[in-house]
């Protein structure tokens, strides 16, 4: 598995905390048997996290078509496609949008040091870096797969978290 690095970028992406939350819940199930399924209760409680919240980022990742999801007794989540074809972008994507976080307000143009309109006809020189690092982000995010993810984890972390989503699940209930 290759190690995102965006050397490009001048920072740090900062991404909402309920986008964690679906990422590592996504990775959790991308961590169980294709037949199995997992209620988003379930994976509040592995993550100690609101349910309320986990399910809104749940129910983006299924319109997304990144998860599938049912209610009833056999219901829960699973993945709606192999991990091998779901990308990091896609999850990021589905959870956050497509927008670029920066947006260049041309303040360059305003107060006490305002440039001329007529310097200003090219796009500023800030928000060109910015969309390039985040391209590059964009990019980075592209080249990882959420299979590449589960593969890199260690086979005690996949078999605690399938013990404890399937074979003892906290409502009682067997997956």
């Amino acid at each position: 598995m290759s190690i995102i690095r965006v050397a490009a970028y001048p920072g740090q992406v900062k991404l909402p905390e309920t986008a964690e939350w679906a990422l590592h819940a996504t990775a959790v199930i991308a961590q169980l048997p294709t037949d199995s399924r997992v209620f988003g209760a379930q994976l509040a409680e592995h993550f100690d996290v609101p349910a309320p919240y986990l399910a809104k980022q749940l129910a983006k990742l299924v319109r997304a078509g990144i998860l599938t999801g049912s209610t009833g007794p056999r219901g829960g989540f699973r993945l709606a496609r192999v991990p091998e074809k779901i990308t990091l972008l896609d999850l990021v994507r589905a959870i956050d949008g497509d927008a670029d976080p920066y947006v260049c307000r041309e303040i360059r143009q305003q107060g006490r040091g305002a440039a001329r309109p007529e310097d200003c006809t090219r796009m500023c020189a800030l928000a060109a870096a910015m969309r390039q690092a985040h391209e590059a982000w964009r990019a980075s995010l592209q080249s990882v797969t959420l299979g590449e993810i589960v593969a890199g984890l260690s086979p005690e972390a996949i078999a605690k978290n399938r013990r404890l989503l399937i074979e003892e699940p906290s409502s009682g209930e067997r997956r």
